[in-house]
């Protein structure tokens, strides 16, 4: 009976539940594999589907701006190039970019004239000499093709800057235009940190190395320093706009201030030509009304990969440069 009911089994018993149990390991082991195998095909399959992905789009990157050109059938018709937000080194509104397009407008045999569009508040004054160099140098050696600046919402200070390279400059009477001086701005926070009790521990090798330091009391020399600075490039700022503007401008006592005044009062001071808007200098100034986009804009993965390579030094160059001077 206890046989019978396994709790005794029989040595033929055991031989057969032995091969059993092997018999399902093994199963069990091939099921394991099995899986293991398509788990890491899956993989294999994810990882070239995320590569041929990713070359597509790079692909697509760098096509699409070719197939979808806007350059219209015409023969002849106008270049645009924006000149939009900041103007700086590492922002889109920076020398490089701007010269880029407008050294290809003026090489096209097409362009029958070139809008430089602009809505900026200003920036470095090294950016708007380069741009303001360019144009003048290229306007020269293309005499044939006209250049006009027509401003948005905003011309200001170094965006101005530029904008006097122009044959001619446009507004909407809206618009706000001017600003022609320089400014250098931070804080002080001496008497914060004396009130805190914080001790400020300065080394320098050179006299004035420490110079508009905000964690130091300001000496009159370094001011008197930094104020003749901010005077000379104002004046270099001045003579580019009396040199562009010639007998068109209108000179007051506020006219080289910093004051920014709207189209409107901008046409009677004689810093703008007339009021318009870029399609209006195109159909009506320039003649052709088809306006082809010239505007060099950075692929995204350039774009990433000069910000990767500029995040290693920006610390320190913004530690340098922070009290820069500023055609804002």
């Amino acid at each position: 009976m206890n046989e019978q009911n396994g709790a005794n089994p029989t040595p033929e018993n055991a031989a057969r539940q032995a091969v059993w149990e092997r018999d399902l390991l093994g199963r069990l082991a091939f099921a394991a594999i099995t899986e293991q195998r398509k788990t890491r095909r899956w993989g294999i399959f994810k990882f070239f589907f995320i590569i041929a992905f990713l070359l597509l789009w790079v692909a697509a990157l760098l096509v699409l701006p070719v197939i979808l050109s806007d350059k219209p059938s015409a023969s002849r018709y106008t270049a645009l190039i924006e000149l939009s937000g900041v103007i700086e080194s590492d922002g889109e509104a920076n020398a490089d970019n701007v010269i880029t397009g407008l050294r290809a407008a003026f090489e096209d045999e097409a362009t029958a004239g070139i809008i430089v569009r602009t809505n900026s508040p200003g920036g470095s004054p090294v950016q708007a000499a380069y741009i303001n160099d360019e144009i003048r140098r290229l306007r020269e050696k293309y005499p044939k093709v006209p250049l006009y600046a027509v401003i948005t919402d905003v011309c200001a200070s170094g965006c101005y800057y530029v904008a006097v390279a122009a044959d001619q400059i446009y507004a909407n009477e809206a618009s706000v235009v001017g600003s022609i001086g320089v400014l250098m701005n931070g804080f002080g926070f001496v008497d914060g940190m004396k009130k805190l009790g914080i001790e400020r521990r300065l080394l320098t090798a050179g006299e004035h190395k420490g110079a508009l330091d905000p964690f130091s009391p300001m000496e009159k020399f370094d001011r008197r320093h930094a104020q003749s600075l901010l005077d000379q490039i104002h004046k270099q700022f001045i003579a580019r706009v009396r040199d562009g503007r010639g007998q068109a401008l209108q000179e007051t006592k506020d006219t080289f201030s910093g004051l920014f005044w709207t189209g409107e009062d901008a046409l009677k001071m004689g810093l703008v030509d007339a009021l318009g808007s870029a399609s209006y200098v195109a159909r009506e100034v320039i003649g052709a009304e088809d306006i082809v986009d010239f505007t060099y804009r950075e692929r995204l993965l350039d774009r990433f990969a000069r910000r990767i390579g500029s995040a290693m030094v920006n610390s320190l160059e913004n530690r340098l440069w922070s009290r820069a001077p500023s055609l804002k």
